[in-house]
C-alpha cells in the first residue's frame, strides 16, 4: 500500500522537508509526497523589508514552486487547509480533502497584535509577499501625494511613519525605510526635515536576542539615519490617522500617516486550529517529542515556526528562525523515512545554531556568529558579507544556480540607488552599448593574430620549438645573461628568435629589443610552484611600455610543453592549428557579437596560456582587460547574441535535466 505524505506550507521548513523527502524516496514508487500552499511560490520572508522599501524588485523574493520541484516526485497543490481530521488522517482544504499517512505541519506564522485596538485594521503588516508590495506602493504614494499637499501640518502628518516592534523585523524595516526616505525626498523635492520616523517598542532595547553591545550599535545607527526610538513604550491604540503610545503610564496620541506593525508573531491559522486538538503553548506552537512528532500523534511531524520543542540541555524552546527551519526539516525527513521504510533509527533533534544577523538598510549590518559555546561579533562589512553568504547557501539548497544567479543580480548587479554594502560598484549602471567598439576591436585583434599565423605557415611546419624555446632563451638572457635553452645558437640569434616568439604571441614587432641586454624588474620564486618574471627588453631609462614583458613560469606547464608537445612534430602542428583556428573564431565571434561570453572567456584562457609559456608584453595586456569587460552581456547590444541567446535560453531551460538541476537563468 502506498504511503502518503502531506506537507502543509511551502515556507522555509516545508519546502526543504519536501525536497529532502523527495531525494530519500527518489526510487520508491510506493511513497507519494504532496505539498500544499495557498501560493504558487515560496517567499523569502527575511527579505520582505527590501521590497517594502524598494531596494530590490519584488520578484527577487519569490521562488516558484514548480521550478523548485521540477523533475521531482512532489505534487504541488494550491489550496488553503482549513482544518485537520487527525483521527481519520485527513487534511481538509478549501477545494478538497487530502488523506495522509504522515502529515508535516509547516504552516509558519502570522503577525500577532496582542489585543491592541485598531492594530489589525489600520496598521500595515510585513509578513508576506503581498504585504511587502502593498507597503512599498503605499510609501511611494504617500510621498507622491505629500509633494502636492499645501497644508504644512497635514504634509508633516502624511510623512510621519511609526514602525511598531524593535525586534529583527521591526529594526530591519525601519532601517530600510530610513535609507529609502532621502531618495524619495530627492525624487519628490520634499524637505527631509518634514519626514519623521519612529521605532516603538515596549522592550528596553532593540533586538534583545543579541548582546546589549550589539543593540547599542543598532540604536546608534538608527539614530544616525534619523530614526527616533521610543523604547519602554507600549502601543495603546491605533486609528486611521493616529497612534497612542503609553510611556511612563501615560497614553499619548500622535498624528500619523503610516503605522507598520512588526511587533510579534503567532502560529498560522491552521496551526492554531490544530492546537485545539494537539497539545500546544506559546501562541499556538505544537508540543513535540525529540523526534519532532506531536506528543499526541506520532503520524504528525511539525517543523519550523510551528514547533514547540526544547532540546536537551537548553532552557528555552528552539527559536523561530530560518536555521531552525533548515535543521528541523532534515531531521523530520529522516525520521519519516525511517518510519515508512523501517530502515535505520530515528534521530533526536539536537539543533546547533550559528548566530544571528540584522541589516540596518542595505549598507550596514551587525552579526553575532560562531558556535553555541563560542560566538563572536562581526563588524558591519563582514556581517553583511555573512548575511549574503548565508542566503546563498539557502538558495543552493532550494533552487541551485538559478536562484543564486538571480540573487546576485538583484543584490549587486542591478541594485537600486547603490544600496548595497559594496555600494554600486558591481551594478550595471554604465550603458552596455559603450562596450561595442571595444568588443569589435578585440575581435579584430584576434582575427589579425590568427590570419598572420596562417601567413607565417603555422599549418605547414612545426614552429613551437623555436616559439617556446626562443622566448625562454630571451628571458634567460635578461635574467642570467645566458641564452640557455637554444644550444648551438648565438646569443644574439637566440634573443632575436625569442623576441619574434614573444612578438607572435603579443602581436608586437620589437626587433630592436633583441639587440639589448634588458633589465630584470622582478624575478620571484614562490615555493617552487611558480615564478613571477617581469623584465624590460631595454634599459629602464630607454624603455617604453612595449618593452616590458611579464611571464608566470610554472614547472607543470613547462613539463606539459616539453614532454607532450615539443617532442612530436605532429602534435606541434595540431596545437598550432588549434591555436590559429581558435584565434580566428574568437575574432569573428567578438566582431559579430555571437556567443560573446564563451568567446571572451576562451580569449582569457589563451592569454593565460601565453602568459605561462612565452609571456606577454604589457602593450598587449589591454586584450586581457578588454576580454573581462565584454565577458558578460556585451554581445546583447548590436550583436547577434541579442537574437540568438534568448532563443537558445528557452530551448535550454526546456530540457528536463536542466530544470531538475536548476542550471538555467530566468
Amino acid at each position: 500500500m502506498k504511503s502518503r505524505i502531506v506537507i502543509i506550507g511551502a515556507g522555509y521548513a516545508g519546502i526543504l522537508t519536501a525536497k529532502k523527502l523527495a531525494k530519500k524516496f527518489k526510487k520508491n514508487d510506493n511513497v507519494s509526497i504532496k505539498i500544499i500552499d495557498k501560493n504558487p511560490f515560496h517567499t523569502m520572508l527575511t527579505e520582505l523589508h527590501e521590497v517594502a522599501a524598494n531596494r530590490v524588485d519584488e520578484e527577487s523574493i519569490k521562488i516558484g514552486l514548480k521550478k523548485v520541484f521540477a523533475g521531482r516526485k512532489v505534487d504541488v497543490v494550491l489550496d488553503t487547509i482549513e482544518s485537520i481530521d487527525f483521527k481519520n488522517k485527513v487534511a481538509i482544504g478549501a477545494n478538497q480533502k487530502y488523506e495522509y499517512d504522515y502529515l508535516v505541519l509547516a504552516a509558519g506564522s502570522k503577525p500577532t497584535y496582542f489585543g491592541v485596538p485598531g492594530a489589525e485594521e489600520y496598521a500595515y503588516k510585513l509578513w508576506s509577499y503581498e504585504d511587502a508590495v502593498k507597503l512599498r506602493d503605499h510609501i511611494q504614494n504617500v510621498f507622491r501625494k505629500a509633494a502636492c499637499e499645501t497644508n504644512l501640518e497635514e504634509k508633516k502628518r502624511m510623512l510621519s511613519f511609526y514602525v511598531v516592534g524593535a525586534g529583527f523585523t521591526g529594526v530591519e524595516m525601519v532601517g530600510e525605510l530610513a535609507e529609502y526616505v532621502p531618495i524619495l525626498c530627492d525624487k519628490h523635492e520634499i524637505d527631509r526635515e518634514l519626514v519623521t520616523i519612529y521605532n516603538v517598542d515596549i522592550l528596553k532595547r532593540t533586538v534583545p536576542n543579541l548582546p546589549e553591545k550589539i543593540s547599542n550599535k543598532v540604536e546608534k545607527r538608527l539614530k544616525k539615519m534619523g530614526v527616533k526610538l521610543m523604547l519602554n513604550s507600549g502601543v495603546c491604540r491605533i486609528g486611521p490617522d493616529f497612534i497612542e503610545v503609553n510611556a511612563n503610564d501615560t497614553c499619548s496620541r500622535y498624528s500619523v500617516g503610516t503605522v507598520i506593525w512588526a511587533a510579534g508573531i503567532e502560529s498560522s491559522d491552521i496551526t492554531n486550529e490544530a492546537a485545539k486538538t494537539l497539545q500546544s503553548a506559546n501562541r499556538g506552537r505544537i508540543k513535540l517529542d525529540s523526534f519532532l512528532r506531536s506528543v499526541d500523534d506520532d503520524r504528525v511531524y511539525v517543523v519550523g515556526d510551528n514547533m514547540l520543542y526544547t532540546a536537551e540541555g537548553e532552557d528555552r524552546p528552539v527559536p523561530q528562525m530560518v536555521e531552525n527551519c533548515e535543521q528541523s526539516s532534515a531531521i523530520a525527513a529522516k525520521n519519516i523515512y525511517c518510519a515508512i521504510t523501517g530502515n535505520g533509527e530515528m534521530t533526536v533533534y539536537k539543533p546547533s545554531f550559528h548566530g544571528m544577523m540584522v541589516c540596518i538598510g542595505g549598507r550596514y549590518g551587525v552579526a553575532r556568529v560562531g558556535f553555541p559555546k563560542r560566538m563572536i561579533n562581526l563588524p558591519s562589512f563582514l556581517a553583511m558579507f555573512v548575511k549574503h553568504f548565508i542566503n546563498i547557501i539557502y538558495f543552493v539548497q532550494v533552487l541551485g544556480w538559478n536562484k543564486v544567479f538571480s540573487y546576485l543580480k538583484h543584490e549587486f548587479f542591478t541594485i537600486r540607488n547603490c544600496r548595497s554594502f559594496v555600494g554600486g560598484h558591481f551594478s550595471n549602471r554604465t550603458p552596455s552599448f559603450l562596450t561595442v567598439p571595444l568588443r569589435i576591436w578585440l575581435g579584430v585583434a584576434w582575427l589579425f593574430e590568427g590570419i598572420m599565423k596562417v601567413v607565417e605557415g603555422w599549418f605547414e611546419s612545426p614552429k613551437l620549438t623555436a616559439f617556446f624555446g626562443g622566448a625562454e632563451s630571451w628571458y634567460n638572457s635578461i635574467l642570467y645573461g645566458s641564452t640557455g635553452a637554444l644550444e648551438g645558437t648565438s646569443g644574439a640569434t637566440a634573443v632575436q628568435t625569442a623576441t619574434e616568439a614573444v612578438s607572435s604571441a603579443t602581436g608586437e614587432a620589437a626587433q630592436e629589443v633583441a639587440a639589448s641586454v634588458g633589465t630584470t624588474i622582478l624575478n620571484f620564486d614562490f615555493l617552487g610552484l611558480f615564478r613571477l618574471i617581469f623584465v624590460s627588453g631595454k634599459e629602464l631609462s630607454k624603455s617604453v611600455i612595449g618593452d616590458y614583458a611579464f611571464k608566470i613560469d610554472m614547472p607543470l606547464m613547462n613539463w606539459f610543453t616539453n614532454e607532450l608537445i615539443l617532442p612530436s612534430d605532429g602534435v606541434q602542428i595540431f596545437m598550432q592549428g588549434f591555436i590559429v583556428i581558435a584565434e580566428i573564431l574568437i575574432g569573428l565571434a567578438l566582431i559579430g557579437g555571437l556567443f560573446t561570453t564563451p568567446a571572451a572567456a576562451f580569449s582569457l584562457v589563451l592569454q593565460a596560456m601565453f602568459v605561462c609559456t612565452t609571456g606577454l608584453y604589457l602593450s598587449t595586456f589591454w586584450m586581457i582587460f578588454a576580454a573581462i569587460a565584454v565577458l558578460i552581456g556585451a554581445g546583447r547590444t548590436f550583436g547577434l547574441d541579442y537574437y540568438v541567446m534568448p532563443y537558445l535560453k528557452n530551448l535550454w531551460r526546456r530540457l528536463p535535466f536542466v530544470r531538475r538541476l536548476y542550471i538555467y537563468n530566468d
